[in-house]
C-alpha cells in the first residue's frame, strides 16, 4: 500500500516531434526503472509503425520509483501521450487520469499549433503544468525567447521553466524534483466504495482484454467481482498489476493508483473508455462523468486488390477495431472494385496509420477510394439523411438542400510564408476568423469546409510553407452549401468507385482534372473511349482516348486503290461493333492514381 502523499500522476504533452517519448525515456532510465541492457529509444512505442514514422499514437503508461533529494520514495505514473490532431481523443482521455502535465516545448522551434490544442486538453483538466524546454544541446535554441513566447501565447508562467536536454540527459534531474515538489498528489479515500475510471483497453492473444484503470477511491484486489456501471456487466479479476513497461503483478491497487486488470473479458467493445468500475456488491452511488466517444470524421472505402482477400481483410478489420475504438467499418459493395469495406477515421493520419497497419500486419494489399466527409441531405419531404459516400446520393430532384461539415483550423506559420496560406484558405472557400501575431510568427485562424480539407489540405500547406507551418482544427457544424455529386463516364458506363462531391464553382475544374488524368492512365484499346466527368445529365469535362489501329492494307502491294478502301471499311464496321460490345477494363492501379488527385 502506498501513501497517498507519495504519488504523482502526470502526463507529457507537445506538439509532434518536440521529444516527449525521448524525455520519458531518459525518466526511466534516470531512475534505474529498467535495466541499461534492455533500454531502447522511444521504449514506450511499441507499434512498429510508431518506430518507423518516429511518432506516438497509442497512449501508454509507466510507474516509476523515485527517491528524491529528501530521502523519501515517491511513485510517479507516467502516461506519454501522442502529439498529432488526429489521436486528441487519445490525449484528453490520458489527462482525466492524472493530476499534472509537463509542457514539452522545443527549445529552437518554440510553440506549435498542436501544443497549444494539447495544452487545452490539459488546462480543461485542471492541471498544474510544468513548462519544459527541450533540445536545449541544439546551437538554434533560444530557452528565452521561448520562455517569453509560452508566457504571450498559452499564458502560463515560464520564468521557471526547466531547461532539459532529453537527448544528453541534462536537467532530467531537475525535471524530476519538479514533478515531485510542483505536481499535487492525488486525493481519494481507502475505505469508501470502489470508484475507478476505465482509460484505455486493448486485446492480448494470451490474456484476454487488458484494462487500464485509474483508482479514484477504494481498493481493487485480486479474485474482486467488479461491475462496469456502463453496461452492467459483472466479471471476476483474474490478475492485477502495474507496468514497469513490462507488466508485473501486484495483489492491490490503492486510492490514486495507475494499473490494469484482467478479468476474462472477451472483446474489447464490452469495455467502454471512460466507464466507472465498481465492485458488484457494495457499489459506489453514481458513476463518473464519462468522455465523449470519438466520431468518425473521414470516411473512405478499402477494398482488397485482390478479391480473394476479402475473408483475410474482414478478420483483419475485425482485430484492429478490438483495439481502437475510433476506426468503425462496414461493408460495401462497388461494381468497379468488388467487395470491401467503408471505414470511418478520425483524420488522414488515422486513415494512413490503419491502412499501413492492415498492409503489415496482415499482409494484404489494398485499394483505398477517395476520402469523403459526412454530408447531411435535406430531402423535400421534410427528413434527413447522413450521406457517407458519395455514390449513395439520392436523385437531385428529391433533394432540398445539402450541408456540410465546417472546421474552426488554427495554422501557425512563419511570417514570409503568410500570403500563400492564406491563399491556400482562400482556394479552399475558407473565411478567415481571426489574424494575430506571437513574436515572429502570425497565427491564423480560418473556418474551412472539411471535404477540403481531407483532400490534400496538409500535404499542400506544408509544401506551401517548406514544412514550417503547424496545423490543427476543431469541428464546429454544419453549414448549407452548393454541393453536387460529380460522375465519372468511362465508355457512357458511371465508375461509382470515381464519383465524388465537389462544390458547384469548383465542378469544372475538377471535373477537367480527372478526366485528363484517366485518358494518361487508362490503357488504349482496339476502339474509341470517350472519358466524361458528367452532374447529373450534364456533361462538364470529355476527353476521347484513340482507338489502336492494325495496318489491315499492309499486303496490297500497288494494284487497285478500291481493294484497299474495301479492308478500311470492313476494319471501320467492325470497330463500330467491337465498340457497342466491347468492356472497358480500368486496371487497379489506375484507380489508385486517380484517386491521389494533386492540385
Amino acid at each position: 500500500m502506498t501513501d497517498l502523499s507519495k504519488i504523482r500522476n502526470f502526463s507529457i504533452v507537445a506538439h509532434i516531434d518536440h521529444g516527449k517519448s525521448t524525455l520519458a525515456d531518459r525518466l526511466i532510465q534516470e531512475t534505474g526503472t529498467v535495466k541499461e541492457r534492455d533500454m531502447q529509444a522511444q521504449l514506450l512505442d511499441t507499434m512498429d509503425i510508431e518506430r518507423e514514422r518516429g511518432i506516438t499514437i497509442k497512449a501508454n503508461t509507466v510507474r516509476i520509483d523515485y527517491t528524491a533529494d529528501d530521502g523519501e520514495t515517491y511513485v510517479l505514473n507516467l502516461i506519454d501521450t501522442p502529439g498529432h490532431v488526429d489521436f486528441a481523443y487519445e490525449v484528453s482521455r490520458s489527462m482525466r487520469a492524472v493530476e499534472g502535465s509537463l509542457l514539452v516545448v522545443d527549445s529552437s522551434q518554440g510553440v506549435e499549433a498542436q501544443t497549444l490544442a494539447n495544452v487545452y486538453h490539459a488546462i480543461e483538466a485542471d492541471h498544474e503544468i510544468v513548462p519544459v524546454l527541450n533540445k536545449i544541446d541544439l546551437p538554434a535554441s533560444e530557452p528565452d525567447r521561448v520562455a517569453e513566447q509560452i508566457e504571450d501565447v498559452i499564458g502560463i508562467d515560464a520564468t521557471g521553466a526547466i531547461l532539459v536536454s532529453a537527448k544528453t540527459g541534462e536537467g532530467i534531474h531537475e525535471t524530476l524534483e519538479a514533478i515531485v515538489n510542483e505536481l499535487p498528489a492525488p486525493k481519494g479515500e481507502r475505505d469508501a466504495p470502489l470508484k475507478a475510471m476505465l482509460v484505455d483497453s486493448w486485446y492480448d492473444a494470451y490474456l484476454g482484454v487488458i484494462v487500464l484503470v485509474r483508482i479514484i477511491d477504494g481498493v481493487l484486489k485480486k479474485g474482486d467481482r467488479i461491475r462496469m456501471m456502463h453496461t452492467n456487466a459483472v466479471y471476476p479479476v483474474d490478475r492485477i498489476g502495474v507496468f514497469r513497461p513490462q507488466m508485473e503483478p501486484i495483489d492491490e491497487l490503492g486510492p490514486g493508483e495507475i494499473g490494469f486488470l484482467t478479468a476474462s473479458i472477451k472483446q474489447v467493445r464490452d469495455t467502454r473508455v471512460g466507464d466507472t468500475i465498481t465492485h458488484e456488491k457494495k457499489g459506489c452511488a453514481e458513476a463518473l462523468d464519462g468522455f465523449k466517444p470519438a466520431q468518425p470524421v473521414v470516411f473512405c472505402g478499402l477494398f482488397p486488390v485482390d478479391n480473394a482477400e476479402f475473408e483475410d481483410l474482414r478478420e483483419a478489420i475485425s482485430k484492429l477495431s478490438l483495439n481502437d475504438a475510433s476506426f468503425s467499418s462496414e461493408m460495401e459493395t462497388s461494381a468497379a472494385l468488388g467487395f470491401g469495406f467503408r471505414c470511418g477515421f478520425l483524420g488522414l493520419l488515422h486513415l494512413e496509420v490503419i491502412r499501413d497497419r492492415l498492409e503489415r500486419e496482415y499482409n494484404i494489399d489494398l485499394i483505398t477510394t477517395a476520402p469523403s466527409v459526412i454530408y447531411h441531405v435535406y430531402l423535400r419531404d421534410g427528413s434527413m439523411m447522413e450521406l457517407h459516400n458519395p455514390a449513395d446520393m439520392p436523385d437531385m430532384s428529391l433533394v432540398d438542400h445539402l450541408e456540410e461539415p465546417r472546421i474552426k483550423a488554427t495554422i501557425l506559420v512563419p511570417d514570409e510564408y503568410l500570403g500563400d496560406v492564406l491563399k491556400l484558405c482562400q482556394d479552399r472557400r475558407g473565411i478567415q476568423i481571426d489574424l494575430t501575431y506571437a513574436g515572429s510568427r502570425a497565427m491564423v485562424v480560418y473556418d474551412l469546409p472539411l471535404n477540403e480539407v481531407v483532400f490534400d489540405f496538409y500535404d499542400r500547406l506544408k509544401s506551401v510553407t517548406k514544412g514550417y507551418a503547424s496545423f490543427d482544427y476543431t469541428i464546429e457544424d454544419y453549414r448549407e452549401d452548393r454541393l453536387v455529386k460529380m460522375s465519372i463516364l468511362v465508355n457512357e458506363e458511371p465508375v461509382d468507385a470515381l464519383s465524388t462531391m465537389v462544390h458547384q464553382d469548383r465542378a469544372e475544374a475538377r471535373g477537367r482534372a480527372m478526366v485528363e488524368k484517366l485518358k494518361d492512365l487508362i490503357p488504349r484499346h482496339m476502339f474509341k473511349i470517350p472519358i466524361q466527368a458528367a452532374i447529373g445529365g450534364r456533361v462538364i469535362a470529355r476527353e476521347t482516348l484513340s482507338a489502336m489501329r492494325k495496318d489491315v492494307t499492309a499486303k496490297c502491294y500497288g494494284g487497285d486503290a478500291t481493294r484497299k478502301k474495301k479492308l478500311l471499311e470492313k476494319q471501320k464496321k467492325g470497330k463500330k461493333k467491337m465498340r457497342q460490345f466491347g468492356k472497358v477494363e480500368i486496371p487497379q492501379s489506375a484507380f489508385i492514381s486517380a484517386l491521389k488527385m494533386d492540385d
